[in-house]
């Protein structure tokens, strides 16, 4: 590809940006010779200012998303992709959530420029796991694991009941709880038919893929390996 285009669809800038880039001789190849703005290359040859370009289409990341942040690309309050760089959110394609956490919701947040990814991953036919760590208003009654797990659970507005869900009680108003569907606001709606309210809602898992001791509000790129773990081949 053209470098140009290159450089500029990964969004480290507007074509007119790059083309001032490139006759300041701040893109160069490996050993350093500078490139014209004719050059045709591939990425991985590519530095900017002596460091690599950011991967190309394909890009999946994970982020540990804090609360108070809308998995959004413009809202009145804070947004995701303040935590990333900027050059992120002008790729082309834009790398956008995979599916959504709630803005008072935190944990794990994948981000991806691949459409067809991001589909695979959240369309309700491949029932990709999630799983979340929940802080509750009132004590678990100790029924919840058996109503969850029935698969019979009808969620208020809703038409067809929801698939089994695994919950594990961590402590007298804590649990751990795994869905494999993503209805709206699912796991509050959940507890509420249960009784109780959702005080906190932390995502550490999706498929076998899991936070670790990634620090909130910090972000990283993920693995093939890691990938195939999220879509479980």
């Amino acid at each position: 590809m053209r470098l140009v285009r290159l450089v500029a669809n990964l969004g480290y800038g507007s074509q007119k940006e790059v083309r001032a880039m490139v006759k300041e001789g701040r893109l160069t190849r490996l050993d350093g010779t500078a490139l014209d703005l004719d050059a045709r290359v591939d990425l991985d040859e590519v530095r900017l200012d002596g460091e690599a370009l950011d991967p190309g289409p394909g890009l999946v990341l994970m982020m540990n998303k804090p609360v108070g942040y809308t998995c959004s690309t413009s809202d009145p309050g804070r947004v995701v992709y303040e935590l990333l760089p900027e050059r992120f959110g002008r790729r082309n394609p834009i790398v956008a959530p995979i599916g959504r956490l709630d803005r008072d919701s935190t944990g794990l947040l994948l981000m991806t420029d691949d459409g067809a990814l991001s589909h695979r991953i959240t369309a309700p036919r491949s029932h990709v796991a999630k799983s979340y760590e929940v802080t509750l208003a009132r004590p678990l009654s100790g029924e919840e694991g058996a109503l969850f797990a029935s698969g019979s659970l009808m969620l208020r507005s809703e038409s067809t009941p929801l698939a089994p869900a695994e919950l594990m009680v961590t402590g007298p108003n804590t649990a751990r709880i795994t869905i494999t569907e993503g209805r709206y606001h699912q796991v509050k709606r959940m507890f509420a038919a249960a009784g109780n309210h959702v005080e906190s809602l932390h995502r550490y898992g999706v498929g076998g893929l899991e936070l670790g001791d990634l620090a909130m509000g910090r972000w990283r790129l993920l693995t093939a390996e890691e990938i195939a773990l999220v879509i479980g081949s």
